[in-house]
C-alpha cells in the first residue's frame, strides 16, 4: 500500500481520480455521480478559476492495481485572507472502509499541509462557495440534492479515528404540500407589500435570468458576510456558479425580493435531477443532456440551494415575504416535496426561520477540524 500525488497533466491519473468512486459506489442506490466533464475541469490548472489565486494537490493511496482511496486538498487564499487563517481544506474524499488506508491517505494531507505554513485542516470542503459542504452523517436514505456530497456510513468513524474533530453541521430538510402558512402569513405579506414599497420579481425565461444574477451574487455576499464559512468569490468563480445555476434552473422557481428597484432577498428553486444524473453515469454526450431535459419536466422532487434576505430587512417583514414566496414556489410546482439545502446550524436564524415555514431537518452533513501539532 502506497500513497501517490496525481500528476493533473496526465491523463491517465485523472482518470484513475474520476473512476474510483465509480466503482466504490457502484451498488449503492443513492449515491448520484458527478459530471466528469466539471470533474476534468476541476482538475485543470490552466482553466479552473480556482487556480488564478490558490493551489491544490490530488493524492490516491494504492494496493497493487487497485485503488484504495482518494483526497484532493487545497490552500484557498481567498478563504485564509477573509478569515486571517492558515487553514487548508480537504474534498473529493473516498475510501474503502479500512483505518490503515485512511491514516496513510491523511499523513498525506497533513504532510501537504505543513508544506504550504498552514495549521488547521477543515473539511469536507470543496474549490467554489457555492460546492456542497461536509461529511454526510445522517439521513443516508435519501436522495443527494444536486451538487451536494454523499458517502457511506462507515465514512464518519474512520475520520474520527485520525483525530478530526466536528466544527458545525449543516442541515437539510423537506417542505411538502401537507404544510401550510396559516391565512394571516398570506395577509400580512401583502400589507409588508404595501408599506414598505417591498414586491416579488418573477421570471419569464432565462435570458432575464441572467440580467439579475449579478445582483443576486451583492444580495448573497451580504446577506451571509459575517457567517462562519463565508469568504467572497473572484468575478471568474461567480461566472462559473451562474453559468452552472442558469443551466439547472428553471425561471419559474426563481424568485426575488424586490425593495423598489433594490433587490433584498432571493429564492433560488431547482428541479431535483439526481436520477437522470444516476442513468447518464456522469457523461452528458451524446445523449446525457435529453436524460436531463426530461427528468426535469417529470421529478417530483425540488431542491431549494439558496435562500437569502439582507439583514436590514429582517426586521422589517420582508422575512414574512420570503416564507410566503417559497410556500407558493412548491403551491405552483409539480414537485410533491421541496429540500432545503445546507443551512448552518450555527445560522440561528436562518434554521429558526426554516424550522416556522415547518422544514423537518432529515439530513447532516458535517464539517470537521484538525489542528496540527505546533
Amino acid at each position: 500500500m502506497k500513497i501517490r500525488k496525481l500528476d493533473t497533466n496526465n491523463k491517465k491519473d485523472i482518470e484513475q481520480f474520476i473512476n474510483f468512486p465509480f466503482n466504490l459506489y457502484k451498488d449503492c442506490p443513492q449515491w448520484v455521480p458527478p459530471l466528469r466533464s466539471e470533474m476534468s475541469l476541476v482538475m485543470n490548472r490552466k482553466k479552473h478559476p480556482f487556480y488564478h489565486h490558490s493551489t491544490a494537490d490530488f493524492f490516491v493511496v494504492e494496493s497493487e492495481r487497485d485503488t484504495l482511496a482518494r483526497v484532493a486538498v487545497l490552500n484557498n487564499n481567498n478563504y485564509n485572507q477573509h478569515h486571517h487563517s492558515h487553514t487548508s481544506f480537504f474534498y473529493y474524499f473516498d475510501t474503502v472502509n479500512d483505518t490503515s488506508v485512511v491514516q496513510v491517505l491523511f499523513e498525506a494531507v497533513f504532510s501537504w499541509t505543513k508544506e504550504h505554513n498552514l495549521n488547521m485542516v477543515v473539511g469536507p470542503r470543496g474549490f467554489l462557495r457555492s460546492s456542497g459542504i461536509g461529511l454526510l452523517v445522517e439521513g443516508f436514505e435519501f436522495l443527494p440534492a444536486m451538487g451536494i456530497p454523499y458517502n457511506f456510513p462507515y465514512y464518519q468513524p474512520l475520520i474520527e479515528n485520525v483525530g478530526f474533530e466536528k466544527q458545525t453541521d449543516y442541515l437539510s430538510g423537506y417542505l411538502d404540500r401537507t404544510q401550510q402558512l396559516p391565512q394571516r402569513m398570506f395577509e400580512a405579506a401583502e400589507r409588508i407589500k404595501e408599506r414598505g414599497n417591498f414586491w416579488v420579481k418573477t421570471f419569464r425565461n432565462k435570458k432575464e435570468m441572467r440580467e439579475f444574477i449579478p445582483l443576486v451574487n451583492e444580495v448573497h455576499h451580504k446577506a451571509f458576510y459575517k457567517n462562519p464559512g463565508f469568504y467572497p468569490t473572484t468575478d471568474e468563480e461567480f461566472r462559473m456558479i451562474a453559468s452552472t445555476m442558469i443551466q439547472i434552473a428553471e425561471p419559474e422557481y426563481v424568485k426575488l425580493i424586490m425593495k423598489e428597484d433594490d433587490v433584498v432577498g432571493f429564492v433560488l428553486g431547482y428541479p431535483n435531477i439526481s436520477h437522470a444524473l444516476q442513468k447518464i453515469k456522469g457523461k452528458l454526450l451524446p445523449f446525457g443532456w435529453i436524460t436531463i431535459l426530461n427528468e426535469k419536466t417529470k421529478t417530483r422532487l425540488g431542491d431549494l440551494n439558496g435562500v437569502g434576505l439582507l439583514p436590514e430587512y429582517q426586521g422589517m417583514g420582508a422575512n414574512i415575504l420570503l416564507y410566503v414566496e417559497l410556500e407558493k414556489t412548491l403551491r405552483q410546482s409539480p414537485f410533491e416535496q421541496v429540500e432545503l439545502v445546507q443551512v448552518d446550524e450555527r445560522n440561528f436564524k436562518s434554521k429558526s426561520d426554516m424550522e416556522t415555514l415547518g422544514v423537518n431537518w432529515k439530513k447532516r452533513h458535517r464539517l470537521y477540524q484538525y489542528s496540527l501539532p505546533q
